[in-house]
């Protein structure tokens, strides 16, 4: 019976995704009509230049940034709490948002006390310096729990490795933070807040194009998931090679997660509440549904969470990271409340 309602609860999220993603091409400061949006995303009719430079140069970049980055991180928080099968993890708790942090802090910081010019006021170049300091620093802290999974069988172990790797992450950034001056500090925080905005210009086409080829790689990963829900012993009577799994299962959730926060900040929440949503909305936890599912449902949140931000009567846009966590938090919560419910019924 369950399966039964998959295909209907599947279009129903894709077409929460259609009408979030043209809602956001249409509400904001300043409204445009549908019929408007349209003939813009197809190049027809004579619609006003104003109202097509909102599209193409802020509003379309910032829908599809939202998008992709919210599929990325739903996917990257299922595959963490399958992997250490811990409710609570998610795309951050192996250190991979810290070093990306890390990396934008040195860039923003550093470069402000030491250079005396901040390359975060340097224009195109200096947001472009932040997108790969954010890589660089990703990708280090990746390689290191990487190694480490190489040398620790127990996911506990590896997990608290990543969540201290994230400390002194931190508590490098606290010591640069003192020593730079307020201008420097204030733009680091406000890139700490996330935002889907950030992405503009040929960056975004270059974001969805990476996400585009990473997205379906990680649901080459499906099977393996499934056969870890198992137990490790279960799983390597079946012809589970664990340790190669969680390997492959590691740099997919950190490539995802380096990518987005590089390109968006650290972005809270979403994958965290994305895969607890789609095992309480499908009543499973095969990933063959659920991966597709967190993808979409985590695509549609993103959207609906930007739609908020931007909603007239805001000067500018809110934080991302204060409507993900408005959002997010409480959906983990009666997530987890239904959850004990069911357990005490039963």
């Amino acid at each position: 019976m369950k399966q039964r309602r998959y295909p209907l609860l599947f279009i129903t999220i894709g077409a929460s995704i259609v009408v979030f993603f043209l809602m956001n091409l249409t509400i904001g400061t300043i409204a445009i009509p549908p019929s408007s949006v349209w003939n813009i995303l197809w190049g027809i009719g004579d619609e006003a230049p104003v109202w097509q430079n909102i599209i193409w140069k802020s509003r379309f970049p910032q829908t599809l940034t939202a998008l992709f980055a919210g599929a990325g991180l739903s996917i990257s928080g299922l595959q963490m709490q399958t992997l250490f099968r811990n409710p609570l993890a998610g795309p951050a708790e192996l250190g991979i948002s810290s070093g990306a942090s890390l990396g934008v802090a040195l860039i923003i910081l550093l470069s402000g006390s030491v250079g005396g010019v901040a390359l975060s006021k340097a224009g195109f170049y200096g947001e472009l310096s932040i997108s790969i300091a954010a890589i660089i620093g990703a990708m280090a802290v990746m390689f290191v729990i990487i190694l480490i999974a190489q040398r620790v069988k127990g996911n506990v172990v590896l997990l608290i490795m990543g969540v201290m790797i994230g400390y002194i992450a931190t508590a490098i950034i606290g010591v640069l933070k003192f020593f730079s001056n307020d201008e420097d500090v204030r733009a680091y925080v406000i890139w700490g807040l996330g935002s889907f905005s950030k992405v503009s210009g040929d960056q975004v086409y270059t974001f969805a194009i990476l996400m585009t080829a990473l997205i379906p790689l990680s649901f080459f990963l499906m099977k393996s998931l499934n056969l870890m829900l198992l137990g490790e012993n279960y799983a390597r009577n079946l012809g589970l090679n664990i340790r190669r799994a969680r390997l492959l299962t590691i740099l997919s959730a950190c490539i995802l997660t380096a990518i987005v926060t590089a390109y968006c900040g650290p972005i809270i929440f979403l994958g965290l509440a994305v895969p607890h949503l789609c095992r309480t909305i499908f009543q499973s936890s095969d990933h063959r549904v659920l991966m597709p599912a967190s993808t979409m449902v985590g695509a549609s949140l993103a959207l609906f969470c930007n739609l908020i931000a931007r909603m007239p009567g805001f000067e500018g846009a809110l934080p991302i990271n204060s409507v993900t966590a408005l959002i997010g938090a409480p959906i983990v919560i009666f997530v987890l409340l239904n959850k004990r419910k069911n357990e005490l019924n039963e």
